[in-house]
């Protein structure tokens, strides 16, 4: 049956604007941004297909652009406007940190980098630098590792903080394998970094590890020492 011949309230459009996006499934959600179907199918059993044979949702979502523009029902333009929607995502996100304080809202930054680490092979260190009023001005990801390690140097993080004129840093670093919990040698590294940092008068606020499902925050766990430095 084609979409259009649903009741309404059952049709996914229409669900999105009566009752919010949250009470769609996983597959009324990309129908709508396929917009219509192919080859003699409507766009829900594309959508389901799709997920189907390449889902679950973010190992879908997860695919190189190129690579999703040759899935049966996609093709050039649909992948874009999938991997466009990502992308405004990543920047909503990232508003979000610009005007937030992150000392007041750390799920904020642990949400980041969920979005931007989770899916990588690799390990991936990355470094979010903050100004007075612990809001973002930058974000770059400094060492890239194997599988299951990447070499940190503390003196490069420091270099990179003081070249951005950071009060404050919060580091973030994946777990390919899934479990998020930090291990010995994390928990040494952060505080090696916070030494380091510290010597120079910029906080380190949090060291975030990402895996499957919710971030570890070591902030959170009181991993962190006081800080030394003096603010006056």
């Amino acid at each position: 049956m084609a979409i259009e011949d649903w009741p309404k309230d059952e049709r996914p459009r229409e669900k999105l604007l009566a009752r919010g996006p949250g009470v769609l499934s996983d597959v009324e959600l990309v129908a709508i941004l396929m917009g219509t179907g192919r080859n003699g199918r409507s766009v829900m059993e594309n959508a389901n297909d799709l997920l189907v044979n390449h889902g679950p949702l973010r190992r879908f979502l997860d695919l190189d652009p190129n690579a999703l523009a040759k899935l049966p029902g996609l093709g050039p333009a649909r992948a874009c406007m999938l991997v466009a929607t990502l992308e405004l995502a990543q920047r909503h996100l990232a508003a979000q940190l610009i005007c937030g304080d992150l000392m007041r809202d750390p799920v904020a930054a642990q949400r980041y980098f969920k979005q931007r680490l989770r899916s990588r092979p690799n390990e991936v260190f990355a470094v979010m630098f903050l100004n007075t009023r612990n809001r973002k001005v930058a974000y770059e990801e400094l060492f890239t590792g194997t599988i299951d390690a990447a070499t940190v140097y503390p003196r490069e993080v420091v270099r990179r903080a003081l070249l951005h004129n950071a009060a404050a840093v919060i580091v973030s670093h994946n777990h390919p394998s899934g479990s998020a919990e930090p291990s010995r040698a994390d928990r040494e590294i952060t505080q090696h970094l916070q030494k380091a940092l510290d010597l120079v008068g910029i906080r380190l606020l949090d060291h975030v590890v990402v895996g499957e499902g919710t971030p570890v925050s070591m902030a959170e766990r009181g991993w962190l020492e006081p800080t030394l430095s003096f603010r006056g």
